[in-house]
């Protein structure tokens, strides 16, 4: 079974306290499961992460070269917009990455609009809520190749 791995970013543990307006109400336990489920009935193991501190996110996406990932669906949060050291990271990564946002990114303000990872990723969903996630997860399937 092909391996995903779903990195949220800072805050992102907040999720269904912080802006129930931007982010809706789920929390980040239930997208995890739902992101499982969804995983079983297409085949794939889901392992999730959540940090806070970017350079443990950014440990977390060098260990990927150790293990048998096939992809990742990845929510930054903020670090979407400014982290350098993320991108670099990222654009190291040997498997299909797909950037996700619950928020229309696009709408936002100013400051929000702009994503430094998109250079370095496959793709990038934005807008649909916790739907956003399911549809990453479904479109890092697309591209892994056969078994």
């Amino acid at each position: 079974m092909k391996k995903i791995l779903v990195l949220h970013g800072v805050n992102l543990n907040m999720l269904g306290k912080r802006d129930p307006v931007q982010y809706g109400t789920s929390t980040l336990e239930e997208i995890n499961r739902l992101l499982a489920d969804l995983g079983k009935e297409l085949g794939l193991e889901v392992k999730a992460f959540q940090s806070n501190h970017e350079g443990e996110l950014v440990e977390r996406v060098q260990r990927i070269h150790l293990e048998k990932v096939a992809g990742v669906v990845i929510n930054p949060g903020a670090w979407t917009h400014y982290s350098y050291a993320l991108r670099d990271a990222l654009e190291t990564v040997p498997v299909p990455v797909v950037e996700v946002h619950m928020s229309n990114i696009h709408a936002r303000e100013d400051f929000r609009r702009r994503s430094v990872l998109a250079p370095v990723v496959r793709g990038q969903i934005s807008g649909f809520g916790v739907n956003s996630y399911l549809l990453g997860l479904r479109a890092v399937s697309l591209l892994l190749p056969p078994a």
